[in-house]
């Protein structure tokens, strides 16, 4: 090769360098603002004295009034997210847990995945939980959580147009998995600390075995157990990138 051609060929070399570059600079910016513009749920809070422990129901209802009985004992309250499908096969199980004091939250209809579904499917979905709910206690839901825990904006922005929070959880007991209760007692402890949600399930096999362990241990912490909606912000809170609400009077 001639020096000419040896100089067009480098030329050549940085020029497509170059481009695939600026291309990949301008794919990280986009990855970037996307992710800047993304909304979260409320995973936690930066409260300092306040837990809450909550309880998915979407299948089975033997073991509710155990948890209910138990956490009643401590003086303990927290909040059970129901499924429509589970609303309308134990209604009498929805009753007392409203009438027990503890917290009722929107799980969803039919346990989809909501992020494949239509503003007008999910819509459906919410108001059907936020409806029976209050026919069968006379209480409006405040808050929501999704099925499987997965979020994307539009079911975040259609949540809180229907007046609810979009919750989701910073300790998972894993307890759907079937661990024993000491196993899950060891995922839960070493993590609680004021402002942080509990995922547990109202039928998880050994939950209730765990129950005692985790609620003796948070109140030997100063730490109080509060329905969902008493812990988490509606108005003056900044929301980090973790998920954590922070009240604006706290330095923000």
């Amino acid at each position: 090769m001639t020096t000419f051609g040896i100089i067009k060929a480098k030329k050549l070399l940085f020029a497509v360098v170059l481009i695939i570059a600026v291309t990949a600079t301008s794919l990280i910016s986009v990855s970037v603002a996307r992710a800047a513009n993304k909304r979260l749920p409320v995973y936690s809070t930066d409260s300092a004295d306040k837990i809450a422990i909550s309880f998915d129901a979407s299948w089975g209802a033997d073991k509710t009034r155990k948890i209910i009985e138990i956490m009643s004992s401590y003086g303990a309250t927290g909040t059970f997210f129901l499924t429509g499908i589970w609303i309308d096969a134990f209604p009498e199980e929805v009753k007392y847990i409203a009438n027990s004091g503890f917290e009722i939250g929107n799980h969803s209809r039919n346990h989809y995945n909501m992020t494949g579904l239509s503003a007008k499917k999910i819509n459906e979905e919410l108001s059907y939980v936020n409806d029976r709910i209050f026919e069968l206690t006379g209480l409006k839901v405040k808050t929501f959580r999704a099925p499987f825990g997965a979020y994307d904006n539009k079911l975040i922005e259609l949540v809180e147009k229907q007046g609810l929070t979009a919750v989701q959880w910073s300790i998972d007991s894993l307890d759907w998995k079937g661990l024993s209760g000491e196993e899950i007692a060891k995922r839960v402890i070493p993590k609680l600390s004021g402002g942080e949600i509990i995922l547990c399930h109202n039928n998880g096999e050994h939950t209730v075995e765990a129950l005692e362990n985790i609620i003796e241990t948070a109140l030997s912490k100063g730490l109080k157990f509060v329905k969902m909606s008493d812990m988490i912000y509606t108005k003056d809170y900044v929301i980090d990138g973790s998920g954590k609400q922070i009240r604006k009077s706290n330095g923000v």
